[in-house]
């Protein structure tokens, strides 16, 4: 895949309106099913500002509950939400940054640059983590002091902090485990710059990535699977200040933060979880009238990935929403039900001249939305 230049990634994150920053709730859902995965790593958040990540301030939290090794977080330059939630000293004081008449300087020493000017990139450290206030806890008071006169680094990067650059892979084969919200529209590129380096990882992404080739791949090849919490509805994310909250669901929160709300997002892993590996449990029977067969493809389409028949063994035309409840024990995924890769398994060109699975319902033809070929492994 050709490499983009960091252009595209700024108008990806600013143009394509994708920079959401995840609740820290739908943070703490996903991460309880693979506590047991992080004893003794090194996770890596490479598009995570930590003055706004809320996955650095899950990890930072819980450094020493989940036995982390170390955890890295990168920022790129053109962030664009300003730090809120974890506001961390920057600069020296001969900084020549800090002697902007512009910059607020605060008491404990720590920069706090305008809204609308670039976040210089740079990266955090974090090695140890002690309850430094003796308040019987840790959180992020702790970090911060650590930061600043213990075993933890706060430096800027040379570069951009782009994650395809030289410095940001260098800390990727490093690392572990990759946890982060990259951006959606740059999904396929990320995933195949984890798979390239053989890491594991927890990213928040768009259902429909999986039509891409490249993603899909992964699915069938039971490299890649979908998460353990979002199964549905939509999901609320923090925004710029420069978002414009045009839509339904969006909105401003009590704390004056911008959000909106996104439609079918999903968490992607290769990190095995329990509930994955739950039976599914039959309750309909194949019939002819409920399953019709395809027109253009030996199989059955199946509206409903709960209605799936328990006495059918040939190929099933099955909602995207299947992932969900994927068990790899279970099923085999044989391909898509549409484009190119319906070709490849198969589907001949229906009554529109394209190689989607066509079918007849009151003797009308007709196309179901997104189907995922499947068959019963047992």
């Amino acid at each position: 895949m050709a490499k983009a230049g960091n252009a595209q990634l700024g108008n990806a994150k600013k143009e394509k309106k994708d920079e959401f920053y995840t609740q820290l709730g739908d943070i703490n859902a996903e991460l309880r099913h693979y506590t047991h995965h992080f004893a003794g790593k090194v996770v890596f958040c490479n598009c995570d500002d930590p003055y706004e990540s809320n996955f650095f301030k899950y990890f930072a939290a819980n450094f020493n509950a989940l036995k982390l090794k170390r955890l890295i977080a990168t920022c790129y330059a053109g962030s664009q939400v300003a730090g809120r939630q974890l506001e961390l000293g920057l600069f020296d004081e001969d900084d020549s940054a800090a002697k902007n008449a512009e910059d607020a300087k605060e008491k404990d020493g720590a920069l706090r640059l305008k809204d609308d000017r670039p976040r210089i990139p740079h990266k955090i450290v974090i090695n140890e983590v002690k309850d430094v206030n003796g308040d019987g806890r840790i959180d992020l008071a702790d970090v911060e002091w650590l930061i600043k006169n213990g075993k933890n680094v706060l430096t800027k990067l040379e570069g951009d902090g782009d994650f395809r650059s030289a410095e940001c892979v260098a800390l990727l084969k490093e690392s572990d485990i990759v946890v982060t919200n990259p951006p959606f529209s740059l999904f396929r590129e990320y995933v195949a710059q984890l798979v390239q380096y053989g890491k594991k990882f927890l990213i928040i992404g768009n259902l429909n990535a999986m039509h891409y080739k490249e993603i899909f791949s992964l699915f069938k090849e039971n490299k890649m699977w979908l998460g353990a919490s979002i199964h549905s509805g939509d999901r609320k994310f923090t925004v710029p200040e420069n978002y414009p909250l045009d839509a339904a669901g969006c909105g401003i929160d009590e704390n004056g933060q911008r959000f909106i709300r996104v439609k079918g997002v999903r968490w992607f892993t290769n990190l095995d979880y329990k509930k994955r590996h739950d039976e599914f449990v039959y309750t309909r029977r194949y019939n002819p009238v409920d399953y019709p067969r395809y027109e253009n493809l030996d199989a059955i389409d199946v509206s409903e990935s709960k209605a799936i028949p328990e006495d059918w063994s040939g190929l099933m035309g099955v909602p995207d929403t299947f992932l969900d409840i994927y068990n790899p024990s279970q099923f085999e995924i044989v391909g898509l039900g549409a484009g190119d890769l319906a070709k490849e398994i198969g589907v001949k060109k229906n009554f529109r001249g394209r190689t989607d699975v066509a079918l007849k319902v009151n003797d009308k033809d007709k196309c179901p939305y997104s189907r995922i070929i499947i068959r019963r492994k047992k």
